[in-house]
């Protein structure tokens, strides 16, 4: 029992809503399907602007990284910094930095169904 008290755990983020303040949106039917990814963006590169049909969360590993959305929100994160993404809300994800962005992504998906959505296919950023 002594082992016990040493383990710890800490919650990073826990929320109802995503980065922006924006509500969760309800739970969808079908086949529950959680992916953890790790995902590594090179130095000054840039993912395309994209949306999470479903709740998707994640820690930044190592790196920096900032995050924004079509309307122009942004966040900055430093390693060790959680955030719950944007739902059905077009975003991209820029490591300005001089080494490797890492982070370790969770997808809260439905079986069959994609995690991620570029841009091009939600017309007019609306993917609601």
């Amino acid at each position: 029992m002594a082992a016990m008290e040493e383990i710890r755990a800490e919650v990073l983020v826990k929320s109802t809503t995503m980065w922006n303040g924006t509500l969760l949106p309800a739970y969808s039917t079908g086949q529950p399907e959680i992916s953890i990814v790790r995902v590594t963006i090179p130095p000054r590169q840039a993912l395309p602007m994209h949306y999470h049909p479903h709740a998707t969360a994640g820690v930044l590993l190592s790196g920096q990284l900032v995050v924004h959305s079509v309307t122009g929100e942004s966040r900055t994160l430093s390693a060790g910094d959680g955030l719950i993404e944007l739902v059905n809300q077009e975003h991209a994800g820029a490591n300005p930095g001089d080494e490797p962005a890492v982070i370790l992504v969770v997808y809260a998906g439905i079986a069959g169904e994609p995690v991620t959505v570029l841009a091009k296919e939600c017309p007019d950023g609306d993917c609601q």
